[in-house]
């Protein structure tokens, strides 16, 4: 594979050379954050991704795209959504896809890095995490002892599944845990199809959500070699290689360019992005970040 990537870069004509446009181009999109359908910054999903990918592969003089992913995880979807994207691109642009893993592609970063056609990580960077996670909170007791009573009306009786102002119900937990079988097999089928002839699959620990060092990621098939973006770059397509960062349109102002609904505070206001600072920073203290 490596050797393919290298030979698509053919050598530049002569009045190429003599604009000095003989180098090699390579996009690098960077993908870093929490993945999740929000509209704050530093979070990966379609919204934000897919305009940086489609203009990396309209770059026709580039071989390949080198994408940078640091990712705890997130958003099911998403992840599915942006890595599909990507193979997309790949295809219609016939390019070929270097993913380069930052501190941690866990869980729907690691989902994302396996759109790659090859995944170089640093020897320290953590990689796998192939689960499905849910988490929430009960304060039923905390209410109680407030004297605040829950007052809550539905038409179904599955409205309040997991409501957690209420006692959780076993009815619930086992309505979650088929929603998280269905969304884990869809995670697993994508790591199969993509790198299959390449895992492990006689490890066991594989798709437990269990997650490793990308020195281990070798071993078991996650990763395809050690490396930083430079060096590998520099190998594969010589040392005049240029790197053209693809980043958000900025603004007048030299902010990057936002939708509407991100200035000022987000959509759902101090609490809600309080919480979700919270929960993000639970999903990189996960893997000691």
């Amino acid at each position: 594979m490596t050797d393919d990537i290298h030979n698509s870069a053919a050598p530049a004509p002569w009045h190429a050379r003599l604009l000095g446009r003989d180098n090699t181009v390579i996009p690098v999109v960077r993908l870093s954050g929490v993945i999740e359908a929000s509209s704050r910054q530093g979070r990966i999903n379609i919204q934000m991704a897919g305009p940086l990918l489609k203009k990396a592969f309209s770059i026709k003089r580039a071989p390949a795209v080198a994408i940078i992913i640091n990712s705890p995880g997130g958003s099911p979807v998403q992840s599915r959504l942006v890595a599909k994207y990507i193979r997309d691109l790949a295809d219609e642009k016939q390019k070929k896809v270097l993913v380069f893993i930052e501190d941690v592609a866990a869980s729907g970063g690691y989902f994302i890095a396996t759109a790659g056609d090859e995944i170089i990580a640093d020897p320290s960077s953590i990689v796998g995490s192939i689960g499905v996670i849910s988490a929430g909170f009960g304060f039923e007791d905390a209410i109680e002892k407030l004297g605040v009573k829950r007052r809550m009306y539905t038409a179904g009786k599955n409205k309040s599944t997991l409501d957690p102002f209420l006692p959780e119900k076993k009815s619930d937990v086992d309505r979650l845990k088929k929603l998280q079988l269905d969304i884990h097999e869809i995670f697993t089928d994508y790591v199969m199809s993509r790198r299959g002839d390449k895992l492990d699959t006689e490890n066991h620990e594989l798709f437990t959500g269990e997650f490793w060092t990308a020195k281990t990621g070798i071993e078991l098939g996650l990763v395809d070699r050690l490396g930083d973006m430079h060096q590998v770059l520099r190998e594969k397509f010589g040392k005049k290689v240029k790197l053209e960062k693809i980043t958000p349109k900025k603004s007048m102002f030299g902010m990057p360019r936002l939708p509407f609904a991100q200035i000022g505070v987000s959509e759902g206001g101090l609490t809600d992005d309080l919480i979700a600072s919270v929960e993000a920073k639970s999903l990189w203290s996960r893997f000691g970040l």
